[in-house]
């Protein structure tokens, strides 16, 4: 395993959604579906605007700036009935993914989930893909006072492993989670997603780390084991 991204480190913090499963393509539909219902279509911004809200904060979005009726508690239902065939059978682990969190089990390094995401949904594609048993703990950002770039979610995570940020790598792919990794003191690597390609450059430039692939990471080679950015 790469020395230079864990030395030091106990605990390995991965978020869900286009870091650790390939899956913001699922949403796409799903909003469009679900707006529709209400006269209403997606608006340009929209994915920008709710970038690192979580699950609660993002029905509260949809409910204020869409008119929707519905209690947000509905929203939230209706969006777990809407996804739940998907991250099921078929939300998939991104390239490299699996033999990395097998080598951190085998490793003895503690392994948490950090998303913005539901708990039914996260517990679907993890037991899909036949990982569930590679994380010790599962945060969602529903169970802390803010979501990201807010650090609650990581010092949650970082609290129940019983490890110190200093301690944490942190694995992700958008902006505002990066931010909420290094607002808790945390290093990260990010990881490149075609959903977020526009906003490259400045995850580059906010993150410690960047792999195109988990297949990196399990390089032995020094050079190609996550590119340090200086």
């Amino acid at each position: 395993m790469p020395k230079n991204m864990l030395q030091g480190k106990k605990a390995i913090l991965f978020d869900l959604d286009g870091t650790l499963m390939d899956s913001m393509w699922a949403w796409e539909d799903i909003d469009i579906e679900y707006l529709g219902r209400f006269g209403h279509a997606p608006t340009k911004d929209m994915q920008r605007a709710i970038e690192g809200m979580s699950f609660t904060e993002t029905a509260q979005y949809f409910k204020d700036r869409y008119g929707i009726p519905d209690s947000v508690e509905t929203i939230k239902a209706e969006w777990n009935r809407m996804a739940y065939d998907v991250y099921a059978k078929r939300v998939k682990l991104k390239p490299g993914a699996y033999g990395f969190l097998k080598e951190i089990r085998r490793s003895g390094l503690l392994a948490g989930i950090t998303s913005s995401n539901s708990r039914e949904l996260i517990r679907a594609c993890l037991t899909s893909n036949r990982v569930e048993d590679c994380f010790d703990v599962i945060t969602i950002s529903c169970e802390v006072a803010k979501g990201k770039p807010a650090p609650d979610i990581y010092l949650s995570a970082a609290d129940k492993l019983r490890v110190t940020p200093d301690e944490c790598l942190v694995f992700e792919d958008i902006p505002m989670g990066i931010l909420a990794a290094k607002n808790a003191g945390m290093e990260v690597c990010a990881v490149e997603d075609d959903f977020s390609a526009d906003q490259r450059e400045r995850i580059r430039c906010l993150a410690d780390y960047y792999i195109k692939s988990y297949d990196e990471v399990l390089s032995e080679s020094y050079e190609t084991l996550g590119e340090k950015i200086d």
